[in-house]
């Protein structure tokens, strides 16, 4: 883990007080998330396959759960890397889940996908899965593609963490200029 990584090491209990009535008792509440082991505030963490870096995952907030290999991770952003090392696209979501075992990264709320080749393209959805053994981003969720010369959105799709080959499901799009029809599109 990173420098400046702080490990609360204590669940933070808070009793209501001020209670001026003598037939109620202060009430204890646990205020740290779901009985989490840890929780770390600014980790980042490395996505690897086969020792090469696919991703490095930065959260705000960490909720680890050890015996899960679980990590809760809240305002997220993963930057992808293709396999020259070069970075490729950034993810950002307000919430999402590691699964350090199966080496998978869920995001959802708010999930943006930016390419970082000078291309400006994009991708918004609800909720988006990479897959790190596979090498793959994927959503069962609606979702848009704009780039400076289309604009594609469906119900789902399948892609690289590039987006040189995706595979989505009910496409529909346009294209600036002359335009195109996709698969399955009417004129």
């Amino acid at each position: 883990m990173s420098k400046g990584v702080v490990v609360l090491c204590s669940v933070v209990f808070a009793l209501c007080s001020g209670c001026r009535d003598q037939g109620v008792a202060p009430v204890q509440s646990n205020v740290a998330a779901d009985s989490s082991d840890q929780i770390l505030e600014g980790m980042t963490t490395t996505i690897t396959r086969n020792g090469v870096t696919q991703s490095v995952v930065y959260a705000d907030t960490t909720y680890m759960f050890t015996d899960q290999q679980l990590a809760v991770l809240r305002r997220l952003r993963s930057t992808f890397f293709d396999a020259q090392g070069g970075q490729t696209a950034v993810l950002t979501a307000k919430k999402g889940e590691y699964q350090f075992g199966r080496g998978t990264l869920e995001a959802w709320d708010s999930v943006l996908v930016r390419s970082l080749d000078g291309s400006n393209r994009t991708l918004k959805t609800s909720h988006i899965i990479y897959d790190r053994d596979q090498n793959q981003i994927r959503s069962d969720s609606a979702f848009v593609y704009e780039s400076p010369t289309e604009v594609i959105t469906g119900n789902s799709f399948v892609s690289d963490p590039n987006f040189k080959n995706v595979v989505t499901r009910q496409p529909k799009g346009r294209q600036r200029g002359e335009g195109m029809l996709l698969p399955g599109q009417k004129p």
